[in-house]
């Protein structure tokens, strides 16, 4: 089999978000060479919907670290709901934008990284409540994609369904946190290419060592 990376990520994932440009530039750079996959990972999965006041504190200490860390810039529109919770709409859930990878799966599975960089930055910057369908409307004209038919998948159980596969995927690989990415070898060997934010140089230079390493075996 061809290699495979898979970028496990989540789109509320404040590292991921940060990370969205370098994994973009690894897709750029090395689509020739593997296929990649995106999985969402499920990170906020609530029994029952609750709002944002619930993770409001957390998201500021992240969003905090992440800008100290990486100098990735956080839009004033999100930064809104979690710096003003008790006024914020938001119920915050991470199955509606994994639902909508899936089905963006369906037109354009060679643009997934590019994608769910969108989707980050509809949340993450532009403060977009990807929890609500109109959140995602502005990106089907962007990519193609027939508007009735989009929302149409978004509600269909095997659209959900094909999001939960991803969620189960990501624990079968052990993945405790976003962003990770992995390269597949063969139907049983992973190798672990990324936990956490990564830079871009660090990143190259595994997946080169690994491919080199691949392509001595063969």
């Amino acid at each position: 089999m061809d290699p495979v990376i898979f970028y496990c990520y989540d789109a509320y994932c404040n590292w991921c978000y940060a990370f969205s440009p370098i994994m973009q530039r690894i897709a750029a750079t090395y689509s020739n060479q593997v296929q990649f996959e995106v999985l969402s990972g499920g990170m906020i999965l609530p029994e029952t919907p609750k709002p944002i006041s619930i993770m409001a504190e957390y998201f500021l200490t992240n969003c905090k670290a992440v800008t100290e860390a990486t100098g990735t810039i956080f839009g004033d529109d999100f930064l809104w709901h979690i710096k003003n919770p008790e006024l914020s709409d938001w119920f915050p859930n991470s199955e509606k934008p994994a639902i909508a990878l899936c089905v963006f799966k369906e037109y354009h599975p060679d643009k997934q990284v590019a994608f769910a960089a969108d989707l980050q930055y509809a949340l993450q910057y532009e403060g977009r409540d990807l929890d609500d369908n109109e959140a995602y409307r502005h990106l089907l004209e962007k990519y193609a994609i027939p508007v009735d038919e989009f929302y149409n998948l978004l509600k269909d159980p095997a659209c959900k369904e094909k999001a939960h596969e991803e969620f189960g995927i990501c624990k079968q690989l052990h993945v405790e946190g976003y962003p990770q990415v992995l390269l597949q070898v063969n139907e049983s060997r992973f190798i672990l290419l990324a936990s956490g934010y990564t830079e871009y140089e660090v990143l190259k230079e595994r997946l080169e060592s690994a491919l080199h390493d691949i392509t001595a075996t063969k």
